[in-house]
């Protein structure tokens, strides 16, 4: 969010995965970090407002996803503007947010939102983030692109404050002198009043869209509940406009594992929530790497990679993760050797097929 010198990805995310070529982040003899501290960087400050980031400059790895943790402090809001090359997912954690948010056919929508509420805005819609109430509120953003940064980010003042006045005197029908104080430098975080308790309408009167950009996603009962813990899920199928990016929310009662797999439709990002997880990746030819993450840390897992989250600390560990994919998929290990015969089993490991006969017979997905 805050460089101007990220080399741009024509098709967004890992452009060489998608062609089958070996990534050089990835393909050395030892498997890079795959952790970012977010919230303890230092990012884009005002006041108590701030936007910190995790995109390939912060985190090469991560070239499929990036990120934002976003705090704003009350009366502030995050500009009118629009992302050219990712689309939005975000995740409210605190406070009260309310967005606007504009479509190619004219159609406006306005929404407020709550911790545990979600928004997604289709790459080039033009939107607007308000902090909501006397109190602060936090989100975290995720782009469907790793490679996106502020060079994607088209702001409305950096565009009205370099426009010839001449120019938007002919566009709006109105007289140059009424540009003359536009901004001219991006504001990127404006200070105002604190907006109405109830949203006010366009100038243009209600238009809304036939898809709405919100989903309640806590408020909604448990994808599933299993023995290690509880997990909220969203892709396209429960949120139609979420056409690029699925979510996740485990949360992990103390030493609990959501197993060992692997997802072959996306990448996927991580952000820790609260308590403490142990992430280890498998990278093939032997090649492993575990990593640490605490509350504010972020993890990228590849396309493909194999790995696993555990809770390490004594709390519930709660993590969001988010997947640059409309449609969720996963492999699990429990689930893949279920899905064998002893006999097969038995050949690939050496082993009696006595011993597989103990397994789970079907998938574990998360335990303790």
């Amino acid at each position: 969010m805050f460089s101007s010198s990220i080399p741009i990805s024509s098709e967004g995310g890992d452009s060489s995965f998608q062609n089958n070529v070996p990534d050089p982040v990835t393909s050395g003899k030892e498997l890079p970090t795959f952790k970012f501290a977010l919230d303890r960087s230092e990012g884009r400050v005002m006041d108590g407002s701030f936007g910190k980031e995790a995109t390939v400059v912060q985190l090469p790895i991560s070239k499929g996803l990036a990120g934002v943790s976003m705090r704003l402090e009350p009366g502030v809001m995050r500009e009118l503007h629009w992302h050219a090359t990712a689309a939005e997912w975000a995740f409210v954690t605190e406070g009260r947010v309310r967005t606007s948010v504009i479509d190619p056919y004219g159609c406006a929508e306005t929404n407020d939102f709550a911790p545990g509420d979600i928004w997604y805005f289709p790459r080039g819609h033009g939107h607007v983030i308000q902090a909501l109430g006397d109190r602060p509120c936090h989100f975290i953003l995720v782009f469907d692109n790793g490679y996106f940064s502020e060079f994607g980010t088209f702001s409305i003042t950096d565009w009205l404050g370099h426009a010839p006045p001449e120019l938007l005197a002919k566009n709006f029908g109105l007289p140059a002198s009424m540009f003359a104080n536009i901004p001219k430098e991006e504001v990127y975080f404006a200070k105002g009043k604190i907006p109405p308790e109830i949203a006010p309408a366009p100038l243009q009167g209600w238009k809304t869209p036939p898809l709405t950009h919100k989903y309640s996603l806590l408020s909604q009962k448990p994808f599933d509940v299993f023995k290690g813990g509880l997990e909220w899920r969203v892709d396209g199928s429960q949120f139609p406009i979420s056409t690029t990016m699925t979510g996740v929310v485990l949360d992990m009662e103390p030493g609990a594992l959501r197993e060992l797999h692997w997802h072959p439709n996306a990448a996927e990002w991580q952000y820790l929530l609260g308590g403490e997880v142990r992430v280890t990746l498998f990278g093939s030819h032997g090649r492993w790497r575990q990593e640490t993450l605490a509350e504010g840390d972020v993890a990228y897992i590849p396309q493909g990679f194999g790995h696993s989250i555990e809770s390490i600390s004594g709390e519930r560990a709660r993590i969001l993760i988010v997947f640059n994919s409309g449609h969720y998929q996963t492999i699990n290990l429990s689930q893949w050797i279920a899905g064998n015969s002893l006999d097969v089993l038995a050949t690939n490991f050496a082993q009696d097929p006595s011993l597989f006969e103990k397994f789970p017979h079907r998938e574990v997905f998360l335990t303790k």
